[in-house]
């Protein structure tokens, strides 16, 4: 194919290949304007060192000491505050420490500072979505996990489709009817 767009069948194969868990006949689509390209960040001083400041904070935070990972992760935003991976790494350390609504406020403001796009975005909307869905707000995890699986995040894809009951008890069923083709029991 020399035109570089693939036919509606081949988009549907891929899309069984690439989302094995969804019911036949759901696609998830995947155009330009939803998959943002990963943006090169422009390696100043400052993002290397805001970079050092994140790994030593999630060091910090894998040993245990959340205080030293939220001081490294404040530093890392301080020196390079329009960086969202500095917000989404804080956010996870407060979440751990039980500031749910500091950890909200980092990731929304990952979200806006990435503009909704790019692996930020993806790691903030589904971090936001777990948060939504251990508050018991469904629809507002949903609704992130839509937009983080849109960004490529197979994490929150799968959790799309778990959430789903109509997916679910069709999988089931597509499940069970491909066992008993396999065990000729039909």
């Amino acid at each position: 194919m020399t035109s570089g767009t693939i036919s509606t069948h081949d988009n549907a194969v891929l899309n069984r290949i690439f989302n094995p868990n969804l019911p036949y006949g759901d696609v998830v689509e995947e155009t330009a304007d939803e998959v943002a390209p990963c943006s090169e960040e422009v390696e100043t001083d400052e993002v290397k060192e805001a970079k050092q400041y994140e790994a030593d904070g999630v060091t910090a935070a894998e040993a245990g000491d959340l205080e030293l990972a939220l001081s490294k992760f404040g530093l890392a935003i301080q020196v390079c505050p329009t960086r969202g991976s500095g917000y989404n790494n804080r956010a996870q350390a407060l979440r751990l420490k039980g500031d749910v609504q500091g950890a909200l406020q980092d990731l929304h403001t990952a979200i806006e500072l990435s503009e909704g796009q790019g692996s930020a975005a993806c790691q903030a909307f589904t971090q936001r979505g777990l948060i939504f869905k251990l508050e018991g707000e469904e629809e507002k995890a949903l609704e992130d996990f839509k937009r983080a699986g849109a960004l490529g995040g197979q994490f929150a894809k799968q959790q799309v489709v778990a959430m789903n009951p109509y997916a679910a008890l069709c999988n089931q069923m597509l499940s069970e009817v491909m066992r008993k083709v396999k065990t000729g029991e039909t």
